[in-house]
């Protein structure tokens, strides 16, 4: 390393601890202005301190599952078949003692044993009695490495290019960084690519794991061939490093003779070097992620402060013509919420309206696209795969029910930033930030479908195609033997002619069936699907409902407010007028010394932000 590389990296390394530094800092001014702003300051900081995740993706049979199982030093621990493997989360988190719970939305979760992880991850186990599919398994124990992050496993079904992708992808999105793992035996697929170009406007932190490299001796090219696919298709990671890992020697290093060869398994394996990776990087990231979220807390509150002590000093300053200015807004506000017209109740009936609509023909067109696809997929599918595509139905319809509510929550911000700004003057609005109720994420449980019982037409045409098969097999019979038939050669060319005909007949049976049960998924897959839209359409109304209601009473609140905050500034120019010079004067020093410190407060957050953006970088840096 030069020695610019090593100042860099020492540079590097400072900026959480000079982030640290500058947010006590910060406070401890915030404080001299307003004790009770810094108290909330300091309580929302305390709030956002969670263990950074990392979510595991990939294509199937990649070897997630083994590559986490190693990295929790847990053989078995995740179910590792990725014929079986459903679209269920598995979120891994540490305890004291191991234990394990399905979660549902708006229930309480339910514990189980760990042995019995895959009957509730698996599309190859039955659920227990009475059990419906879970949102997502929780499960947690004494690991070391999950006392500093939590690690998410979503095995999905179908790859990349199906719904399991977009569930991928939305959990990526909220997590601290994402760990893709392709292995050492061809080059990225097309399907990878694609999600991987999708992914790269919405996701922050990448890591790429190369697994199998010990059962593929060229793995070497295939990372070199990684990454010339990835300058073509996704530039954004043309200069990613793989990390080349073995589970399988990880594995290995338990059952070694001896330490010596055991640590030699564990170095050989990359498990370790991955290990610290995911550390050094989620942790790092997760502290600057929240320290970012804190300066723009700062900033806000620095505004406000400034908005406050710029009112104070003006009621210092100012005469009659100020008090006169102030109980004219005061009127014109009051007639605002008294008047049976009210401009704003217009606004805000007119722009939720416009976010209903909008929302309706969201759901409708999310909903048509889930059937098409999953029809297409029926289309082609086998009999496994048709046992496996309910729990990607599931899955789908969890993302769409996702999309909806964050696009429903984005709307009415921008519904009561709409009608605030029409309410308020931008310096009115710097003293005032509306609350706005959030509602819970709407979720949508559907019911797997029935079983299709055996039928009177299935049982008749497994029985047409034995009859059919029989006959194929005496035709077969009398072409062989050319009509003269003796005892001996009807033994000898019977059999495999009849076994071939009767097998003939099986399998006209079992098509006419799979086509039958394509059938049947494609009119559950209906039902489902309208269902769901149903119950999706009544939760956005009812939603959208409640949020005008509580818009209503927030808005209303907030000219309350506004008028009280004009009250209290009358009252203090009126106290104004009766001071004297030297009392003015010295009430304008602690005002403006108050008012520096708000200002170098603000400016020093924004330039420490600005930091900690560059240093991110990418499209989540751009939302802080």
């Amino acid at each position: 390393m030069t020695i610019p590389d090593f100042l860099a990296a020492k540079v590097k390394d400072a900026l959480p601890d000079a982030l640290r530094k500058t947010t006590d800092t910060l406070l401890g001014k915030l404080r001299e202005i307003d004790p009770e702003a810094a108290t909330w300051v300091a309580g929302v900081r305390s709030k956002q301190e969670t263990k950074p995740s990392v979510v595991v993706v990939g294509e199937t049979k990649r070897g997630k599952s083994s590559l986490i199982n190693a990295l929790l030093a847990m053989p078995g621990l995740s179910p590792v078949d990725a014929d079986v493997a459903t679209a269920t989360y598995l979120i891994f988190d540490h305890a004291d003692d191991w234990r394990a719970q399905a979660c549902y939305p708006g229930r309480q979760p339910v514990p189980f044993e760990l042995a019995e992880l895959p009957m509730w991850t698996s599309a190859a186990h039955e659920l227990p009695a009475s059990q419906t599919p879970p949102r997502y398994v929780e499960v947690a124990g004494p690991c070391p490495l999950l006392q500093r992050i939590c690690v998410v496993d979503t095995p999905g079904v179908g790859g990349l290019d199906s719904q399991h992708g977009e569930l991928a992808l939305e959990a990526a999105s909220s997590a601290t960084a994402l760990l893709f793992v392709v292995d050492a035996s061809a080059p990225l697929t097309s399907s990878e690519l694609h999600f991987l170009t999708k992914m790269s406007d919405s996701v922050e932190t990448v890591l790429f794991a190369l697994s199998k490299v010990d059962a593929f001796r060229g793995w070497e090219q295939i990372r070199d061939a990684n990454r010339e696919l990835l300058r073509q298709h996704a530039p954004r990671f043309a200069d990613a490093e793989f990390h080349p890992v073995s589970a399988r020697l990880f594995e290995m290093a338990g059952k070694a003779p001896n330490e010596q060869a055991a640590a030699m398994l564990r170095e050989k394996s990359g498990i370790i070097a991955l290990q610290e990776v995911l550390q050094e990087q989620l942790i790092g990231k997760a502290e600057l992620l929240t320290g970012a979220n804190t300066m723009r807390t700062l900033i806000t509150a620095f505004d406000e402060q400034e908005a406050k002590l710029q009112a104070e000093r003006r009621t210092l300053t100012s005469g009659e013509s100020e008090a006169d200015a102030l109980r004219a807004r005061r009127d014109e506000l009051n007639a605002e919420r008294k008047s049976s017209t009210r401009g704003w109740v217009l606004k805000l009936r007119s722009e939720v309206q416009h976010a209903r609509v909008d929302l309706n023909h969201e759901v409708a067109r999310q909903m048509r696209d889930v059937q098409a696809w999953f029809r297409h997929q029926i289309d082609g599918a086998d009999a496994d795969r048709l046992e496996q595509l309910p729990a990607e139905v599931d899955s789908a319809l969890q993302v769409v029910s996702a999309r909806l509510t964050a696009l429903l929550s984005q709307r009415l911000n921008e519904v009561a930033g709409n009608v605030l700004a029409e309410l308020f003057t931008p310096e009115e609005l710097q003293q005032f930030r509306a609350q706005v109720a959030r509602t819970g994420r709407p979720h949508v449980v559907i019911r797997p479908p029935d079983r299709k019982p055996s039928t009177a037409e299935d049982k008749l045409m497994i029985g047409m195609g034995a009859y059919m098969g029989i006959g194929a097999s005496s035709m077969g019979l009398s072409l062989a033997t050319g009509g003269a038939v003796t005892l001996a050669t009807a033994g000898l060319v019977a059999a495999p002619v009849l076994a071939i005909g009767l097998g003939a007949g099986w399998w006209i049976g079992r098509t006419r069936r799979h086509a039958a049960n394509k059938q049947h998924v494609k009119t559950w897959l209906a039902d489902a699907i309208a269902d769901a839209r149903s119950t999706m359409d009544q939760l956005v109304q009812e939603q959208i409902i409640e949020a005008e209601h509580q818009l209503h009473m927030a808005l209303d609140e907030a000219l309350s407010k506004r008028v009280e905050a004009i009250e209290a500034e009358l009252a203090k120019v009126d106290e104004a007028l009766k001071m004297t010079a030297v009392e003015k004067s010295k009430k304008l020093g602690a005002v403006g010394k108050k008012l520096t410190l708000a200002g170098d407060g603000r400016a020093q957050a924004a330039a420490m932000l600005e930091k900690v953006r560059a240093r991110l970088g990418g499209s989540r840096a751009s939302k802080l």
